[in-house]
């Protein structure tokens, strides 16, 4: 699953607008035009049909890639959406989000800021996993959310993820 599958999916999952989509960006620090977030949301026409009989799973590709730092300005700005600006003291200096380095920690930090975003709880994770078909316990979850390095850090796969937008979509849906 590539960043763009995951911006299509979250979109979908929340039912984000295309004028939504960039304020969010704009909030996140990136300036960001509907054209732009069309380009990114729609797949390519030259995918090869021939190439998808060789190989069982294949990545999706979109007009124009969505880069790692281009997800974590959404998210960051999805939070500020969300719940707002944070307010900081006159002394206290604004601190800047660790940018997402590596594609390995990706579903880690989309889930982490997501949990921000929503102001869900542990258990609201695990009930939107639940909707999806996926039982984890409570302590592999809390092993996504820790600080990478940590001896209990655990990765999250794609599978993980892509069953969490599911179960959001399915959840998030429901309320409206």
């Amino acid at each position: 699953m590539n960043n763009n599958d995951r911006l299509v999916r979250l979109r979908y999952a929340l039912d984000i607008k295309d004028t939504e989509m960039v304020e969010i960006f704009k909030l996140g620090g990136l300036e960001i035009t509907k054209e732009d977030i069309k380009k990114m949301l729609d797949k390519s026409k030259k995918q090869n049909s021939d190439n998808a009989k060789e190989n069982d799973f294949q990545e999706n590709e979109y007009v124009k890639n969505c880069s790692n730092q281009t997800l974590e300005s959404f998210l960051n700005g999805l939070i500020i959406f969300k719940r707002g600006k944070k307010e900081t003291a006159v002394n206290e200096p604004e601190k800047k989000a660790p940018m997402m380095i590596t594609n390995e920690n990706v579903n880690n930090m989309l889930l982490k800021k997501i949990k921000i975003a929503l102001s869900l709880t542990s258990e609201d994770m695990l009930g939107i996993l639940g909707n999806a078909g996926v039982e984890i316990s409570k302590s592999e979850l809390s092993a996504v959310f820790r600080k990478e390095g940590h001896r209990n850090y655990k990765e999250c796969g794609d599978r993980y993820a892509r069953n969490f937008l599911k179960g959001l979509a399915i959840a998030w849906r429901e309320e409206s």
